[in-house]
């Protein structure tokens, strides 16, 4: 971004801050943190925060012009690891990005990073957020990972898009946001730092500021009140500030150090500040401790959350279909599939168990079977009522005026009886088409639910079964409809009942015919009983004997017609109940297997829809890197167990 980044990058133009480490660090901090330094680099070149695993990282953040850097336009987030190699003959500098490895120097490192951030986001002066390493290793370096982001600026300049500050942003809250985070905000002495927009930014997800630690820059370009800026706590840093001064054009780092350290001795007010928060060197210190503490307080959760990872990734892996390579693996699982999706129509249809269907709003089919046939009988029998209290008895006298024959006047004629009958049954016969579609509606819409749910990996199987299924659906009406006819047709032929309640409720409504007829001629409307509430006024000018043998007639039809119109939708029961059984057992699949017939067809029927195939590449990336994320952080709780590294 050219923002004079001479804290992180220095020599000539850019060499690390920590190229030479003070004595005080000596062995006593590399010796401890270098293990699980070690640990946490190889869970981030995992790319182990993808999985949602925060690690214990130092974010370096800082408004543009801060003195963050120098000689780097930083565009996208360098993570620098710095590693002590006492047994290096020089020092060893290269970059990782995009899968590649790039050596450099201390001499070419800027431009180095500079040309990599071109290959990564291009020439200009864009960003990006995918993420560019510097590893550093050499004798008397303490070890330390830091993650650089780039400077803070509101005003895009030329070639910069105008929403440069929202990237910015954005990039740079979703690196502090994490509690794991340690802030390093880098401010300017030259400005005043409750303005910084970094500031801002890292007390809006670290109020307090207990993880924060504030580097002041250029403490000899402002040295005037810089004493109270540090010490007045006008801004929350709870990890206390350190000032530095950045290196001057072609000083070497030790050179550096001492004119920095020369500094901070003899001007007349920065020799006022504390030792104690002065200097790169106690920087250095400060950061190793922090990143210490850090990395010990969070490994435990790190090592759950790991494998809580895993577990999940290994488990949804798990339940996934198998993948299929051979015609017999695709048999297999197909005769899995089919399998499942019996055995759940029998679940439901057949045994009418309905906990599958607890949470859904729908009622299951077997219910709405059950409140069809129930709704199917009730229109018959309303049919029946409203015709016979409306118009009583005139159907009958209709029927036996021209089923007259020769014959005794007072003896009912079988014909009218029968004709009637097939009235009635013609009715039956109407409404049966409505049914029937009705309630094979709902068992196919069972059936393919079943196969669908059971095939949902295999989207061309499930275009075949749906096809197969609704096509097995069409003859089961058709064979339905047919069955249902031939019983009509029985029903027509002949009356005849076995049923006792026939006589008992006959010779009931027959024991109401005296009181009917001495009664009928006073009222409008009469009561009887079995029958409810009828209109007689329209018989006061008919035959009286003719009334008699209708009345007769209607009380022979009453008790009967109930029959029949249960007998014939308990058959339909009977025969959906039946016809579901074959269908779930046999039909079903053998209509299937027709449909997939052919040389190779089942095998390309189940091949998995393209995002199974990418759902399944992903979890098992995720299964290979959790379990290498695993196998690093076991290696380093062993490598505590074996040698004591981490305690002593």
């Amino acid at each position: 971004m050219g923002d004079d980044r001479a804290l992180v990058h220095g020599v000539p133009e850019a060499e690390p801050l920590f190229i030479a480490r003070p004595a005080p660090l000596a062995d006593s901090y590399n010796d401890r943190i270098r293990p699980l330094l070690d640990a946490v680099d190889k869970l981030r070149n995992l790319n182990v925060m993808k999985e949602g695993i925060p690690l214990p990282t130092i974010v370096v953040v800082g408004d543009q012009s801060s003195g963050k850097s120098s000689g780097i336009r930083t565009r996208v987030p360098l993570i620098m690891q710095l590693q002590e190699s006492p047994q290096a003959d020089r020092p060893q500098l290269y970059l990782e990005f995009n899968g590649k490895v790039v050596p450099t120097d201390e001499d070419n490192i800027a431009k180095a990073i500079n040309d990599a951030t071109d290959e990564i986001v291009g020439h200009g002066k864009g960003v990006s957020n995918t993420p560019l390493t510097l590893v550093i290793e050499k004798p008397g370096i303490p070890d330390l990972t830091m993650i650089d982001l780039p400077g803070m600026t509101r005003v895009p300049v030329h070639g910069q898009p105008e929403n440069i500050y929202e990237q910015i942003s954005e990039m740079i809250m979703e690196y502090i946001r994490p509690e794991e985070s340690i802030i390093l905000n880098v401010l300017s002495a030259t400005v005043d730092f409750s303005t910084c927009e970094s500031i801002r930014m890292s007390q809006m997800v670290d109020k307090t500021g207990r993880r924060t630690l504030a580097v002041v820059t250029k403490a000899d370009k402002a040295p005037e009140g810089l004493l109270e800026k540090v010490t007045a706590g006008d801004v929350n840093i709870g990890l206390g500030y350190v000032c530095v001064r950045n290196r001057i054009g072609a000083e070497t780092y030790e050179e550096a150090r001492l004119e920095e350290a020369k500094l901070f001795d003899t001007h007349p007010l920065l020799c006022k500040i504390e030792k104690s928060i002065v200097g790169v060197p106690v920087l250095a210190q400060k950061l190793t401790q922090i990143q210490a503490t850090m990395m010990a307080k969070y490994l435990p959760e790190i090592v759950t959350k790991i494998n809580d990872k895993l577990d999940t990734n290994i488990a949804e892996l798990e339940r996934m279909p198998k993948n299929l390579s051979s015609v017999e693996d695709a048999m297999m699982a197909f005769m899995e599939i089919m399998g499942s999706a019996k055995e759940s129509l029998r679940k439901f249809l057949l045994r009418g168990e309905i906990d599958e269907f607890l949470d859904e709003k729908d009622m299951p089919c077997t219910a709405r079977l059950a409140e069809m046939l129930n709704q199917y009988y009730d229109e018959l029998q309303n049919w029946t009522e409203n015709n016979q209290t409306t118009n009583f008895l005139l159907e009958e006298m209709e029927v036996l005026e021209k089923a007259k024959g020769i014959g005794l006047p007072d003896v009912l004629p079988q014909t009218a009886f029968v004709t009637l009958l097939q009235r009635k049954v013609k009715e039956i016969s109407s409404k049966l088409p409505s049914l029937v579609v009705r309630v094979w509606d709902c068992i196919e819409g069972s059936v393919i639910q079943a196969l669908m749910q059971h095939s949902e990996n295999y989207p061309q199987l499930q275009s075949s079964t749906r096809r197969a299924a609704s096509s097995l659906i069409k003859k089961m009406k058709g064979k339905t409809m047919n069955r249902m006819m031939k019983i009509i047709e029985m029903e027509k032929l002949t009356d005849y009942t076995c049923n006792p309640e026939y006589l008992l409720e006959q010779n009931k409504l027959m024991n109401r015919q005296d009181y009917f007829f001495n009664n009928y001629r006073s009222w409008n409307s009469f009561q009887l009983e079995g029958l409810g509430a009828v209109q007689t006024t329209h018989l006061w000018h008919h035959d009286q004997q003719l009334i008699r043998l209708a009345f007769h007639l209607k009380m022979r039809m009453t008790p009967y017609w109930k029959i029949v119109m249960r007998r014939f939708v308990d058959m339909v029961a009977l025969h959906l109940r039946f016809s579901v059984q074959n269908l779930v057992n046999k039909e079903m699949e053998k209509e299937i297997r027709h449909e997939l017939s052919g040389p190779g067809i089942i095998k390309k029927m189940m091949e998995e829809k393209p995002e199974m195939v990418e759902k399944r590449k992903k979890l098992n990336k995720n299964v290979k890197l959790l379990r290498e994320s695993a196998e690093v952080v076991a290696q380093f709780m062993n490598r505590i167990a074996t040698d004591g590294a981490y305690n002593r």
